[in-house]
């Protein structure tokens, strides 16, 4: 890959061995077939052992290449996560590029996993899981790139979409407890009014704050970032959103040169990101201002670099999770 980029890249991915979750449509089919062609092996994940083996066949279809590895991960339930990790663990093989496709935009009536997760958030504690057990079974390779889908609510300024002042939130209900504070956002719990696009905001800003605070505890070499694909209504992304969401913003949305874009150019945001080099790892890209399309940028907004707020999701996250890393990044033992 030699596309040009304003941050410092690395060398391209041809003969790396990558992992994509939520592989089996949408953005995570379209970057499985872009890493293939890249010369990379795939890794592809769905909830089922028998769909994400029929995607592993149709994405060898498409791309006449015999690359693809099925693997069945559900990340709303640990032990399928643990079961996952423990099968890479026998393939043995570590893995250049992470990439933390998986997510959903919530729907009008609230919906909980078993584990007491509103279900926008809950992608965020299965890759958590998933990057932790991969790290601590040294199945990450010394100079991986992590990638995990954000979004531009996280940022703010996006029509229908309003974020949690999380610090406000946690004054005025929890005592200042910031951890508290985002565990019940995480669990759409006390004090919590459910709307399904403000909890799909919550949960990107989340993610955001959780990269920032990985990135501070990953080995030297590593990185993390999230980017955000953009605007791609192909997807399977809204399916469970509400109709003023699905049938008024997005169609208008798709009229509007610029605004959207295929599934393909999409992912190639996330591939970009495969190559950017530490110095900027830890950030959240996505595109300009007003945009949902184009060039992706580091976003500046000053709620995003509240290390308060990133310390307290990586807490609330490790409490949920079950799983934690030392900090700061010293990890020189894990490989």
């Amino acid at each position: 890959m030699t596309r040009p980029s304003p941050f410092t890249t690395e060398a391209p991915m041809k003969h790396s061995i990558a992992l994509v979750t939520g592989a089996t449509s949408g953005l995570g089919h379209a970057a499985a077939r872009l890493l293939a062609a890249e010369g990379c092996r795939v890794i592809v994940t769905g909830r089922s052992l028998a769909g994400i083996q029929e995607t592993a066949t149709q994405l060898a279809a498409e791309t006449k290449q015999q690359v693809f590895k099925p693997l069945e991960l559900d990340l709303d339930k640990p032990s399928s996560v643990q079961s996952a990790v423990a099968e890479l663990v026998k393939l043995g093989h570590p893995i250049d590029f992470l990439l933390l496709n998986a997510g959903m935009v919530p729907g009008k009536k609230r919906v909980m996993t078993a584990a007491g997760i509103e279900a926008s958030q809950a992608p965020l504690i299965g890759h958590h899981q998933l990057t932790l057990g991969l790290l601590r079974a040294g199945l990450l390779s010394s100079r991986a790139r992590i990638v995990i889908a954000g979004a531009e609510p996280a940022r703010g300024g996006v029509p229908m979409f309003k974020y949690t002042d999380v610090p406000v939130f946690a004054a005025k209900y929890f005592r200042d407890d910031q951890t508290a504070a985002v565990e019940a956002l995480i669990r759409n719990g006390p004090h919590v009014k459910y709307a399904p696009n403000n909890a799909y905001a919550d949960a990107k800003l989340i993610v955001a704050w959780w990269v920032a605070a990985l990135a501070r505890r990953l080995p030297s070499g590593m990185a993390v970032y999230a980017v955000s694909p953009g605007a791609s209504n192909a997807t399977n992304v809204a399916r469970n959103a509400g109709p003023l969401l699905k049938y008024l913003m997005i169609p208008i949305v798709n009229l509007i040169p610029g605004m959207n874009q295929t599934p393909e150019t999409a992912a190639r945001r996330y591939l970009q990101a495969s190559e950017f080099g530490t110095d900027v790892s830890g950030q959240f890209f996505a595109s300009a201002q007003g945009k949902f399309s184009g060039p992706i940028e580091v976003q500046r907004q000053p709620h995003l670099y509240d290390r308060d707020s990133q310390e307290a999701t990586w807490q609330a996250v490790a409490k949920i999770s079950g799983i934690d890393l030392p900090h700061p990044a010293s990890l020189s033992a894990v490989s």
